[in-house]
């Protein structure tokens, strides 16, 4: 169809029980709400995984759920500017959310986390709506996409670095403040740190950022710029609409 925005919630009810007759494909944005020191809003991964949504929406026509911007994010508490959840409370809300679009006739369903703290949570509800309302379900980690494509030019994925201001910069550059960035924490520790829970074989349990980076952040952001971030954010969106379209291909095969 041809829809002048792809969000759920501003389309009428007759163009968004078309558009799921067309394909009943629905995407589901998570981030959070946490510091992100003096230049980047406290949504940040909520934005950058809205803005991911919005382009994959276009790309292979589907709908962007309306989800809650809050995420699991304890680890950010002792700063000001963060809200959390329980993983029970959001793991509940992404299932009856999602539960409500199938009732109307959603049957794929992606969702693109941009935040490393839901990454269990989602793992539980999306095996849960599953085996509830038989939705074929591909979570995508948006934030280590960005970190496999762009990575190498931006110093790593890093907390409220280069590529955290890309993606903001993609749709939001007025909330991104260049000019106030200050007191970043050791790039090389905060690296390191991260690289110990990033791997697959071992997850050592750290739950305050300060752990990772004393002053709540590290990396360099001053390189970003809002035609860089569209360029990052139209390549994150590419690759996901490729490597889903497949993996959902191959799930209608097997899940009859």
């Amino acid at each position: 169809m041809n829809l002048e925005t792809r969000l759920f919630a501003e389309l009428t009810q007759p163009e968004i029980k078309e558009q799921l007759q067309v394909n009943p494909l629905v995407l589901f944005p998570t981030g959070s709400v946490e510091q992100h020191s003096s230049h980047l809003p406290a949504n940040t991964d909520t934005i950058a995984a809205t803005t991911v949504c919005e382009l994959v929406a276009k790309k292979m026509d589907g709908l962007v759920l309306p989800a809650p911007s809050v995420g699991v994010t304890p680890m950010h508490m002792p700063y000001e500017a963060t809200v959390t959840l329980k993983p029970e409370t959001f793991q509940q809300v992404i299932i009856e959310i999602c539960e409500s679009a199938a009732k109307h006739g959603a049957k794929n369903l992606m969702i693109v986390n941009w935040h490393e703290g839901n990454i269990a949570s989602l793992s539980i509800a999306a095996e849960e709506l599953h085996r509830r309302v038989g939705y074929r379900v591909v979570v995508v980690q948006a934030c280590y996409v960005a970190e496999e494509l762009w990575g190498h030019t931006c110093g790593g994925l890093t907390h409220a670095g280069e590529i955290e201001a890309l993606a903001v910069m993609a749709s939001r550059p007025d909330l991104v403040h260049l000019d106030r960035v200050t007191g970043g924490s050791d790039k090389a520790k905060g690296q390191h740190m991260d690289k110990l829970r990033r791997t697959r074989a071992f997850q050592p349990v750290l739950t305050d950022i300060r752990d990772i980076a004393p002053s709540g952040w590290y990396g360099n952001p001053l390189p970003a710029n809002e035609t860089r971030g569209k360029a990052m954010m139209d390549e994150i969106a590419d690759y996901i609409a490729k490597e889903t379209t497949q993996l959902f291909e191959q799930l209608t095969a097997v899940l009859k």
